[in-house]
């Protein structure tokens, strides 16, 4: 299967997965979970589902624990609204990238913040630092 056809069934698999947990699924843990994306195989017959979840660990934790005890349910709805020979066997993964990303940007505003503090010298003045 072409690489383009795969990222189109990617993208499908997103959306309505994303879609089924948030408009099907009833369970509280799963209030600040987001689909970021989805890899599929070469014959299309696993699928990683990529997910950020937003909370504290053990909110995180919990998440992930609902998702994986939902996969049978998850395929079943894909199942009843795709039109594909076979639906995936899906994967849940928690997607770390924004917290990395949130963690990054937490590090440049210290940084800067104690930048700011240090006494202006000649050399900083010139822009040449110590």
């Amino acid at each position: 299967m072409s690489e383009r056809r795969r990222q189109q069934v990617a993208d499908l698999l997103r959306d309505h997965i994303s879609e089924i947990i948030q408009r099907e699924m009833r369970d509280p843990r799963l209030g600040f979970v987001s689909v970021t994306r989805v890899e599929v195989s070469p014959d299309i017959r696993m699928a990683k589902v990529f997910v950020s979840v937003f909370g504290t660990e053990e909110e995180q934790r919990d998440a992930m624990v609902a998702l994986s005890r939902a996969t049978g349910f998850v395929r079943k709805q894909l199942g009843d609204r795709l039109e594909m020979r076979f639906v995936p066997e899906l994967s849940f993964r928690q997607d770390r990238s924004m917290q990395h990303a949130e963690s990054v940007a937490r590090l440049l505003r210290q940084i800067e913040r104690e930048d700011a503090a240090r006494p202006i010298t000649a050399d900083r003045a010139e822009g040449v630092e110590p």
